[in-house]
């Protein structure tokens, strides 16, 4: 975000995985004055805590869980009460396995109750955040809105079918997404809005699906917030609302 001398983020899903490895690289930016990081559950977020100790200053610490919509209109009206700018918002939230629930591997596993979980987290959180932070991307710097996806979430990609609810949900968000970009290129015609696929990465998310991964596309935590930096800063107005990959290329829907 180097086109701002001073730039405030928010990071949604920030307790762990590539949300808090985005809060660590944000923090290591000096441009970065304000950072907002949410958290669901607080005994889950002690490393991100331990960083807002050590950042007092810095990084501003907010429960959030992105399926009551009650929480992200506080969320955000607590920022807006300290900022009236958002130049850089990453929604890192996602779920694909939670107890019982797990990838479908055929439609004798489809379940009403877990299709509705998938499509709370990973694609209705992302437009409602969308709905309250219009406000604060209404100016006249550079904004980036992001939310990560799935390579799995794409339609003309699907050559091997399985996993009903994530890949119906990730290419929900992309919809959502797609559409949110036409009416923010009305309203905050400055902000850029995309879906992003990091790659598999090593996080709670993709350990029970690793085995069949090659090494060299594994990718740390580190390396995924890198590369997915890297996309983003190169990210022009004509970009908002398409998707792309870890490596900067375009997605098929």
């Amino acid at each position: 975000m180097n086109q701002n001398r001073t730039s405030n983020a928010l990071i949604v899903g920030a307790s762990q995985g590539i949300g808090l490895g985005f809060v660590k690289k944000l923090l290591n930016q000096r441009e970065n004055r304000l950072i907002y990081a949410t958290y669901r559950r607080r005994e889950l977020a002690s490393e991100l805590m331990e960083l807002a100790s050590a950042y007092p200053d810095r990084l501003n610490c907010l429960a959030m869980d992105i399926t009551e919509e009650e929480q992200i209109e506080a969320g955000i009206a607590a920022i807006q009460m300290q900022t009236e700018k958002l130049h850089y918002v990453v929604n890192c939230v996602g779920i694909l396995h939670e107890g019982t629930l797990q990838p479908e591997k055929s439609l004798r596993q489809i379940n009403a109750e877990q299709l509705t979980r998938y499509f709370q987290v990973n694609s209705i959180g992302s437009v409602l955040l969308a709905k309250y932070l219009l406000p604060l991307f209404r100016h006249s710097d550079r904004s980036i809105f992001a939310s990560i996806s799935a390579k799995i979430g794409s339609i003309g990609d699907n050559r091997l079918g399985g996993w009903y609810g994530y890949r119906a949900s990730k290419a929900a968000l992309n919809m959502l997404m797609r559409t949110v970009s036409i009416e923010y290129s009305r309203k905050s015609p400055r902000t850029i809005v995309v879906t992003l696929h990091p790659g598999t990465t090593n996080t709670r998310l993709s350990q029970p699906f690793q085995k069949n991964v090659p090494t060299d596309k594994l990718f740390s935590v580190e390396r995924t917030v890198d590369q997915l930096f890297a996309v983003v800063e190169k990210l022009e107005e004509k970009d908002s609302g398409q998707f792309f990959s870890w490596d900067g290329s375009r997605l098929p829907w």
